[in-house]
């Protein structure tokens, strides 16, 4: 296993809305000017919804803990898995249960939603893996 090296991704876990508030997706995406960023922007039960606007690619990892549901909005996620890339399209989603090791990148600029447990760590605190690229 490598070790981990520090990623220029910007990670707001703060709740950015309260219930019966108003989210405005596409404001927040179209303001931003970060490379990599991800902000929580509401909780729903024990899950958080997070936004995630992205290019470029993320480190190998799992989540021992937690499942991670990805839904596109605009552009196109790779999601690297053992063994194959799953491309998701604006509207199209899908779960990467627990304990899968897994990364994303967006070859272009990507809006996309996340849905994982208010518990689930996206500041770092992940099992780093060092694995071959796919495809």
């Amino acid at each position: 296993m490598s070790a981990a090296k520090e990623f220029p991704y910007v990670t707001l876990l703060d709740i950015l809305h309260q219930p019966l508030e108003l989210i405005d997706e596409k404001a927040l995406a179209d303001a931003c000017p970060h490379q990599w960023y991800n902000q929580t922007l509401c909780a729903v039960n024990d899950s958080v919804i997070r936004l995630g606007v992205v290019k470029g690619e993320y480190h190998w990892h799992k989540h021992d803990d937690d499942d991670e549901f990805f839904y596109v909005l605009e552009g196109k996620l790779l999601v690297d898995l053992e063994g194959r890339t799953v491309e998701l399209s604006p509207r199209q989603g899908m779960v990467v249960p627990k304990g899968v090791v897994h990364r994303t990148r967006a070859l272009e600029r990507t809006v996309m939603l996340m849905v994982e447990t208010k518990s689930h760590r996206t500041d770092g605190h992940l099992t780093f893996l060092s694995f071959q690229a796919v495809g």
